[in-house]
């Protein structure tokens, strides 16, 4: 095992998961020459067919402000209202009413110790139901759509127009089956996490939440690429050492918060830079002959759910069902 090689790959990975907070900067001011470059009419086309260039115009601003526009409303949305609203809520409202019950009633007085006790209890209870889980909803959405316009962007300026799927049923087949396998790929790394044996259990953690980060960063780029899950999966577990490093930073940062929402926040604030530094990444390939095949338990669950359900199709030479097998590059066809 080449150990220089893996730790050299593993620390491109780290440095090419920071190169989107500075190429966001003037990522918007190089579209948009671009696009001058190319739609900018001749001199008589101005002189003489001013309506043409109005609609240039217009496009033209929004291609100015279209990348760094999305970052903003992402950053706004997920820290500024979602995140600032946990903060005061729970941080400073309540502890401050909690301050507010001792001083007045003391700590051992039955109001303390059982009406604010049920009276918190209520507080949170109508809060969370009411505004977080609601907010929490809206803004998975709005977060999924200013994600993909990031990414979208960012790919036709450095590699040109998306290749497109054969077939809108395999475009459809290969996104559901990506959620399910990173829903349950989550859900494993967050058992692992509860190893008894402390350092394991941790770094087995990480490891998969890197790589999961790291799949969620790339794979915009490799879905316009026309690549399928399959082979995603298998070139994230090939080149493990530098999709570990990738994906380290933004692990780290989102498991400094004890809170889970808070660290949910702080994904999406960060997770347009990451975006861009996965399209602008070119990965260190062939470091190790070891593949880890972490995604093999999930990938074997995902298919016995998808055969349960659609298993009946697999007559259908159209559509064959997944089919099972020990290495995940084999188990997803369609």
């Amino acid at each position: 095992m080449d150990i220089k090689g893996i730790s050299c790959a593993l620390l491109r990975g780290v440095y090419d998961s920071f190169k989107g907070m500075l190429v966001i900067f003037y990522l918007d001011k190089e579209i948009n020459e671009r696009t001058r470059n190319r739609h900018s009419p001749s001199i008589r086309q101005k002189h003489t067919d001013k309506k043409d260039d109005s609609p240039l115009r217009h496009n033209k601003k929004y291609e100015e402000s279209k990348v760094i526009h999305n970052v903003i409303q992402c950053a706004v949305l997920n820290g500024g209202v979602f995140l600032l609203s946990v903060l005061l809520f729970e941080y400073v409202l309540l502890p401050s009413l909690g301050v507010f019950f001792n001083m007045m009633f003391g700590t051992e007085s039955f109001v303390t110790k059982v009406v604010w006790f049920w009276l918190e209890y209520f507080m949170l209870l109508i809060y969370r139901t009411a505004w977080l889980v609601p907010l929490l909803l809206l803004s998975k959405v709005i977060n999924a759509l200013w994600f993909q316009d990031i990414a979208d962007s960012v790919y036709r300026y450095s590699r040109g127009r998306p290749v497109s799927f054969p077939s809108i049923s395999m475009f459809f087949a290969d996104s559901i089956f990506s959620v399910v396998v990173q829903c349950l790929f989550l859900a494993q790394a967050t058992l692992t996490k509860y190893i008894p044996v402390h350092p394991v259990g941790y770094i087995l953690y990480t490891i998969q939440m890197s790589l999961l980060y790291s799949l969620y960063s790339f794979e915009y780029k490799w879905f316009n690429m026309g690549w399928e899950l399959h082979k995603r999966l298998s070139f994230i577990e090939e080149n493990w050492p530098y999709f570990i490093g990738f994906g380290l930073p933004l692990t780290i940062l989102t498991q400094l918060p004890e809170s889970w929402l808070i660290g949910g926040c702080v994904f999406s604030i960060l997770f347009p830079f990451f975006i861009v530094s996965g399209n602008e990444a070119s990965p260190v390939i062939g470091v190790s002959d070891l593949h880890l095949q972490l995604f093999s338990l999930v990938i074997a669950v995902a298919n016995a759910l998808f055969s349960k359900t659609i298993g009946k199709s697999k007559k259908n030479p159209g559509n064959p069902g997944p089919v099972p097998s020990s290495k995940p590059v084999k188990t997803y066809r369609r």
